[in-house]
């Protein structure tokens, strides 16, 4: 990877999911701006604040699909990122930070 790019793997599978209240949404319903989970594959040179094997939040529209080896990654810039997760390993912290 070079620079400030980050390839990620997406968590899930883009489908139906089910609402708090117990409610089955159809993959097909159309969602305002949704933002998604997925994990850091490889991290460019100049990436600072995200490691391989992060969770990172980012915003779906603001990507570039590859495939590699068959499976299918998207490249992101670091600075599309908008949250990363950290393993709540110790049960201290919310083990967020934006």
């Amino acid at each position: 990877m070079l620079n400030d790019r980050l390839l990620v793997s997406l968590d899930g599978e883009p489908g139906e999911r089910r609402s708090n209240a117990g409610i089955l949404i159809p993959a097909t319903a159309a969602v305002g701006k949704r933002l998604a989970w997925a994990t850091v594959v490889a991290a460019g040179q100049h990436v600072r604040q995200v490691e391989v094997g992060d969770r990172v939040l980012f915003d779906p529209e603001e990507r570039a699909e590859v495939e590699l080896g068959g499976a299918t990654y998207l490249l992101l810039r670091e600075k599309d990122v908008h949250a990363v997760a950290e393993p709540d390993g110790d049960g201290d912290g919310p083990g967020l930070y934006l």
